[in-house]
């Protein structure tokens, strides 16, 4: 039998989900997830702890093929404590609108409101994780250390991703957190997605990017927009063996997302697309493309129509993989259609109404980039200290001893708190429903200027180790320079901050 790398929930991950309900086993302190030992393909967790929980001795090892699987159980009993939590009071019901009153349209999300009123349940830290998510944290940086971290520095001087790990990060539920069970997929929440973005980061940017595109902007336009007929026929390849990319930027159209100039034209059994696009995130690995069109240019705009192109269809090549700074495994190509063909099935939502999809698809995808940034931000900063304090010394003692040093660690910790704090308030604004455009904009924006910062710092306080392509210093320097340019830059994230400023305070 296939056995995958050594990953898996630890029993203190095991015991935080006690406190959302008990597995089905008497006593959980017996219970053990041992991982020193490889995971078994196609063994559940809850299946494993089902069959083996009632004669299994104390010492009995549980298998499982996927991070998801092994914490449905735990999202399950979490869904029925926000259920019941979400019950409005007597007092709630006077001055609320009714619990089963049609709810408004939500800002762009693939994950259904959690609750109905938020007012009776009492307000936690900005950082709190639920348990599945505190799990899901836990599950991914094992995951990354043990399996990703070996590979790292091979990828890069290659710059490709190992067709092995993509493989792994599907097997692992990663590529379809917010996919419904029914799709195949893992059915998570926004936030958990974020989580793992952010663990796969410390370890390795070029994989948290190929993870969080294919999360936050290819499935969840899925999701979103999808007829019943695409859903059936993509989520479940997307949430198992396919890569999705998103095809928005062109040559001439970068910040100015709207001056795209490929087009698309009417036929008798669909559409076909001619042009092409550049800087187009996972573009050598994917199978599957949502490609964004002008339909109709004498509307400007509001022409712009999003469409699925398959990789084998005729017409569609990649001209160019592009050489880069950094993130070198994660792919970046240049996209070719000349007259591609594509089934009238194909159209992913409304003609017309593209460009309201690329709009919010972005505001999504920047709290993604943003929980890269701050992924990468730590890893560096934890991958830096633990050399001063511990192994660096100079003077007769460690660097990292020194006051001026320890000045600037503190002082760049405190600032990953900051942006860490941005993200996840933005991300659960979005969760629950509100405007969190601004919010985006400013995580964003944010955790690249740490990313920049702190990554840089961290070559310094290393010295010499710090600069040689021996260690992952340098790389994550080289990766955090992407955060300030690509699903909008800085200064377009000012703008938006700006205007939405001034909307909110002009009289």
């Amino acid at each position: 039998m296939a056995t995958l790398g050594f990953w898996g929930v630890s029993p203190a991950a095991v015991g935080r989900m006690e406190t959302l309900g008990k597995l089905p086993v008497e006593d959980m302190n017996e219970l053990h997830l041992d991982l020193s030992v490889p995971l078994t393909v196609g063994t559940s967790l809850l299946d494993s702890i089902a069959n083996r929980a009632s004669a299994a001795p104390a010492s009995t090892t549980i298998t499982m093929s996927s991070i998801a699987r092994a914490l449905r159980p735990a999202l399950r009993r979490s869904q029925t404590v926000m259920t019941r939590a979400s019950a409005p009071s007597p007092r709630c019901q006077r001055i609320c609108r009714p619990f089963n009153a049609p709810q408004q349209a939500r800002c762009l999300s693939a994950t259904p409101r959690r609750f109905s009123d938020m007012t009776e349940i009492p307000p936690t830290p900005i950082s709190h994780l639920s348990e599945t998510e505190a799990a899901m944290q836990e599950a991914v940086s094992k995951f990354a250390n043990d399996v990703i971290l070996p590979k790292v520095r091979d990828m890069d001087e290659a710059e490709s991703m190992d067709p092995a790990l993509v493989e792994q990060l599907f097997e692992q539920g990663l590529m379809g957190v917010e996919i419904p069970e029914e799709y195949g997929g893992a059915g998570m929440n926004f936030t958990a997605a974020i989580v793992g973005i952010e663990e796969l980061a410390r370890v390795d940017p070029s994989v948290s990017v190929m993870v969080d595109v294919h999360n936050t902007l290819v499935n969840t336009a899925i999701l979103k927009w999808g007829s019943t007929d695409l859903k059936k026929r993509f989520l479940p390849a997307l949430a198992t063996n396919t890569v999705g990319s998103f095809c928005l930027s062109e040559p001439v159209s970068g910040s100015d997302a709207f001056a795209l100039a490929t087009k698309a034209t009417k036929t008798a059994d669909g559409y076909k697309i001619s042009g092409s696009k550049m800087w187009i995130t996972n573009s050598m690995e994917a199978n599957f493309f949502i490609v964004f069109a002008n339909l109709d240019p004498s509307k400007g705009y509001k022409g712009i129509t999003a469409f699925i192109v398959e990789k084998d269809a005729k017409g569609f090549s990649i001209a160019k993989k592009e050489k880069k700074l950094g993130i070198k495994a994660s792919s970046t190509c240049v996209l070719n259609f000349d007259d591609v063909e594509i089934p009238k099935d194909n159209l992913l939502g409304k003609e017309g109404e593209g460009y309201k999809y690329a709009i919010g698809l972005l505001n999504e995808g920047r709290i993604g980039i943003a929980a890269q940034m701050t992924g990468l931000a730590l890893g560096a900063w934890e991958n830096a200290v633990k050399y001063v304090w511990n192994d660096r010394k100079q003077f007769g003692q460690l660097v990292g001893e020194f006051q001026g040093m320890q000045h600037q660690i503190a002082q760049s910790y405190v600032e990953i708190s900051a942006a860490r704090a941005l993200l996840y308030n933005a991300a659960r604004k979005k969760e629950a429903g509100q405007d969190f455009v601004r919010d985006a904009a400013m995580a964003k924006l944010y955790s690249s200027q740490v990313a920049q910062r702190v990554s840089g710092l961290a070559i310094e306080w290393m010295g010499g180790m710090g600069f040689v392509r021996e260690g992952l210093a340098e790389k994550y320097w080289r990766d955090s320079k992407i955060g300030a340019i690509y699903e909008g830059t800085s200064n377009i994230q000012l703008n938006t901050i700006a205007k939405l400023l001034q909307k909110e305070y002009t009289v």
